[in-house]
């Protein structure tokens, strides 16, 4: 992992992972040398402002710069404080000659939202229903293929989605796509060429989302959020909207559900104005203190497109997304998915297919919700035990809580997470532009962490709260 600090007048670019604060300090420094962002007599910070700068302890600081003066990268003069010593330039090299500085593999923790266990991936299962697909595969099925995307998957997702997520779909509806982004990317596309100019979007909510909107040329007005979800009630949030983007089932990242009234409401705006409603289902299956949430899509499936994926319930690599959509849109996505955008792979497909239809992917889910409830637990209690003062929201469903700051400790708590081989998101990272700045936060995603490093992210996180 690494951050840039600026400090002195220069990035410096800390990699303490795996190597402790001093040593991933000291690092840092003679890279910042080497480089030449750290130029000859340039007069380095005393070690009590570095310290307070970096979170660390003074003793850190100074036993870093100390070994780097007795290395000859630095010199210690009193009156003159600490240099950069004036060396001699290294002879120059053959590039090709020249060994390749080895790449120290990434370490730490990240706690960071978005990712589930990847550890946890069921290899085994998958490698089942793959063998058992692949082998009952028609010829025709390593084609180019349909873009509606694979029948059997569109069958069995059907059925899942009605079932789980309470989702209207029949197989017709629904059109395969590589993920999340892939789909939003076409829906952009369609609604452009309807004419559509603005989609509304959450006042918090991921930036990659809204750019691939206004990539499209649409605008993305912010909609107002609250402790009941986005206040989908007042007219004046979605006037000229053609469309809003939403999270109802765990608002991603405030982690509230969309209050029923919110619900119709939302409805209600998309009967009248003609408008969509695009909902992003992307952790509805994680839900830990009572029944799911179902999906928005059930109330008008005309006028709601429902958007899901594998990513979190198995893994993003797999890149299997599903659309479900109002009968008179189909049509126009799968003419802006074109001839020559399948994305997602034949043999893929029809493996999900397979895992779901045997009743591989439920148990997986089952298991996986365990897993991720315990996480949850252990978390609250850990932060009731050793950081009292911390407010945890956001925690009935999904794979990542809330983590309330005292105003104005959101940044250096990240920063100091961060020099201790941590990452973190605090919550103004999903702030929208034009949103008012709120509170201090920061969002855990407890989901990524394998089960040997679970441990130890938390008590790295717990050692750098206020």
């Amino acid at each position: 992992m690494t951050d840039s600090w600026a400090t002195f007048g220069a990035d410096l670019h800390l990699e303490p992972v795996g190597q402790g604060l001093r040593s991933g300090l000291m690092e840092a420094l003679r890279e910042a040398v080497r480089s030449g962002r750290l130029t000859p007599g340039t007069r380095l910070p005393s070690s009590r402002v570095l310290a307070a700068d970096l979170g660390v302890a003074r003793n850190t600081v100074a036993d870093a710069y100390a070994e780097l003066v007795a290395e000859g990268w630095l010199t210690a003069r009193q009156g003159s404080g600490t240099r950069v010593a004036r060396r001699s330039a290294p002879r120059r090299t053959d590039p090709a000659a020249a060994p390749s500085r080895p790449v120290r593999p990434g370490a730490g923790y990240n706690l960071k939202p978005g990712s589930p266990d990847l550890s946890a991936f069921p290899r085994t299962a998958w490698l089942k229903a793959a063998r058992k697909a692949l082998t009952a595969a028609p010829d025709e099925a390593f084609g180019y293929g349909d873009p509606h995307g694979r029948v059997e998957l569109r069958t069995v997702l059907a059925e899942y989605l009605a079932r789980a997520r309470g989702v209207y779909a029949d197989p017709e509806r629904i059109v395969i796509c590589s993920g999340f982004a892939h789909g939003l990317t076409l829906l952009g596309r369609v609604l452009r060429r309807r004419g559509v100019r603005d989609v509304a979007v959450e006042s918090y909510g991921l930036d990659v989302h809204r750019d691939l909107l206004t990539d499209a040329g649409l605008r993305t007005p912010c909609l107002p959020l609250d402790e009941r979800g986005s206040r989908t009630g007042e007219p004046a949030a979605l006037r000229g909207a053609g469309a809003v983007l939403l999270t109802p089932a765990h608002q991603f990242p405030t982690g509230v559900p969309l209050h029923p009234d919110r619900r119709a409401a939302a409805v209600d705006w998309a009967r009248s104005t003609g408008g969509l409603i695009l909902e992003d289902d992307y952790d509805g299956e994680f839900r830990y203190d009572r029944q799911p949430v179902g999906a928005l899509q059930g109330l008008d499936p005309e006028r709601v497109v429902h958007l899901g994926t594998a990513s979190k319930s198995l893994a993003p690599g797999l890149r299997l997304g599903w659309m479900v959509l109002p009968r008179s849109l189909v049509g126009e996505v799968v003419a802006a998915k074109g001839v020559s955008d399948w994305t997602s792979g034949s043999p893929d497909q029809l493996t999900l297919a397979e895992f779901i239809a045997s009743g591989a992917y439920d148990r997986h889910v089952r298991s996986m919700r365990l897993r991720y409830r315990r996480r949850r637990d252990q978390l609250v209690a850990a932060l009731a035990e050793r950081a009292p003062g911390i407010e945890v929201s956001g925690i009935a469903a999904g794979l990542h809580a809330v983590l309330e700051l005292p105003p104005g400790a959101e940044r250096s708590v990240i920063q100091a997470a961060a020099f201790q081989g941590l990452a973190l998101d605090g919550l103004a990272r999903y702030r929208h532009p034009d949103a008012p700045a709120a509170r201090d936060a920061l969002v855990i995603g407890y989901g990524s962490p394998s089960e040997s490093a679970w441990a130890g992210a938390l008590d790295a996180l717990c050692r750098v709260l206020p």
